[in-house]
């Protein structure tokens, strides 16, 4: 969750699109969050101290600007940087263009993304650092990039991207809707990532060459694709979410199909056999070692059917059977048949307003005001009420704590008193998180350990940190098949914290 309030002024939520928003958790409005890592050699850079682009172009550094903001600016890893650094100095060198200049920005986001700025601004994501099982795999996603700024395909794509943001602009003041604000934003990001199949094609082909030439595997771009793909399918089916640049991720922009692996396996045959260039494997493990997973640390933790804010010092958990999603604008949950769903945000409110006088202020349409009460949550002071719609039935709650108020939104297609009773039930257990919780509290982290004997991905697996489907997710964190057998001595990566 980003640090970003919503205002009670000007906010109205109709019911058509509340229906529309917990169906598909697209409502644009965030809890207040801030940033701050401080673990050893790494940092997440607050926006106003990120050190800006080398382009003292203004134009470029607003679009810098704009990209930090919206992907949770910049995170700062000395080892990873200098891998990076080292990656980019030796594709450079065995480019077409060695007179071009990079400069890299790894983004403090758990997408899988990279894309490139015409002014030869780079940027990759901790997420796609991440997924990355070694250098050649790396260099195959920095070298694509670099090849859409020799090829002018970023420059090109800068006309359509001031078009996009002429049309956010109009669309924001036109409408003067937060929401269509914030989603405009998210399609212009779209915008920003997106290039025409020949263009994506063509820097596959000319990238490629620049990691064959470098010394890199040719085949890392084969091995990467193939590790996203089995990482989509990993993915909520609720589509919704990609406006989000949370998951605004590389195959939202740089469409990885079979075919195009096809066509970047063929391109690197033309280069070496695999096996036969550099992966620096060890190297590239002892990099990302320690690397944040996941969510952002400053935006809160889902553990389980927990949600804890260590910066903001709450904690609260949903129902049974609800996977909660933290995204930078709420916290959203659903149920595995969808029928049931939650979100979490926070608004600022005048302190001379009752919360019972707010819920029927006309932020959600379609309260029943007989159903609206004062009440106590923890000590909070709080209200609830019901709201209803063509096929949902909200049960809505305001909570006071600290300056803020935070709304809870629990819906169902299936009102009944048992469902009544859990969603009381999760608003209950909000709470402050005590000193100790908030001291223990860590994010999750890539961690490289060795394959002993008898260890197998299954009880691997079982050390990972993660509730959804972990053996799946280990055996792509590894660039591993479910057949494949593990030696002694390989080094692989889990999620722990």
């Amino acid at each position: 969750m980003r640090s970003v309030i919503a205002s009670q002024c000007g906010e109205r939520m109709r019911p058509a699109r509340l229906r529309h928003a917990v169906a598909t958790a697209l409502i644009a409005t965030a809890l207040a969050g801030c940033a701050a890592n401080g673990h050893l050699d790494e940092q997440v850079a607050s926006l106003p101290d990120i050190a800006k682009a080398t382009d003292p172009n203004p134009a470029a550094q607003r679009e810098h600007q704009r990209i930090l903001l919206a992907y949770g600016g910049a995170y700062q890893n000395a080892r990873v940087e200098t891998l990076i650094s080292k990656t980019v100095d030796r594709l450079v060198a065995a480019s077409e263009r060695p007179d071009l200049h990079y400069k890299v920005t790894i983004l403090n986001s758990p997408a899988i993304n990279a894309f490139a700025l015409p002014n030869g601004h780079l940027y990759v994501t901790r997420g796609l650092v991440a997924l990355a099982n070694d250098t050649s795999e790396l260099a195959s996603v920095l070298s694509h990039e670099m090849a859409h700024v020799i090829a002018r395909h970023a420059a090109i794509r800068e006309d359509q991207i001031r078009i996009a943001a002429l049309r956010s602009r109009v669309a924001t003041d036109l409408f003067n809707d937060p929401q269509m604000g914030a989603l405009a934003l998210a399609k212009s990001k779209i915008a920003l990532a997106t290039f025409s199949r020949g263009q994506e094609l063509e820097a596959d082909g000319i990238g490629v060459g620049i990691s064959s030439r470098a010394g890199f595997d040719p085949y890392g771009g084969v091995r990467f694709l193939g590790a996203m793909e089995r990482t989509a399918e990993l993915k909520p089916a609720a589509g919704a979410l990609a406006a989000d640049p949370k998951y605004l991720d590389f195959l939202s922009s740089h469409p990885a199909t079979p075919d195009r692996i096809k066509v970047t396996q063929a391109n690197a045959r033309q280069y070496s056999g695999p096996g036969r260039g550099e992966r620096d494997r060890s190297e590239y493990m002892a990099s990302v070692d320690g690397l944040v997973y996941g969510e952002d640390p400053s935006e809160g933790f889902v553990r389980g059917r927990r949600f804890l804010h260590p910066r903001l010092g709450f904690v609260f958990t949903a129902p049974d059977g609800f996977v909660l999603d933290n995204t930078s604008q709420a916290v959203l949950g659903m149920d595995a048949g969808g029928n049931d769903a939650l979100r979490l945000d926070v608004v600022q409110v005048s302190a001379d307003q009752r919360l019972t006088d707010y819920l029927t202020s006309g932020w959600i349409e379609n309260v029943d005001s007989a159903t609206v009460q004062d009440t106590t949550i923890n000590g909070f002071a709080a209200a609830s009420g019901v709201a209803k719609g063509d096929q949902w039935s909200f049960r809505l709650y305001a909570l006071r704590f600290g300056s803020d108020v935070y709304r809870f939104i629990f819906a169902t297609k299936q009102p009944s008193s048992e469902k009544d009773q859990a969603f009381r039930a999760s608003i209950d257990s909000f709470r402050r998180m005590t000193a100790t919780e908030i001291q223990t509290a860590k994010p999750l982290r890539v961690r490289v350990v060795a394959v002993k004997p008898g260890d197998t991905p299954d009880l691997l697996a079982g050390q990972m940190a993660v509730q959804d489907r972990a053996l799946e997710r280990f055996l792509i964190l590894n660039g591993l098949q479910p057949a494949d057998h593990l030696k002694p001595g390989d080094q692989v990566k889990i999620v722990s914290e």
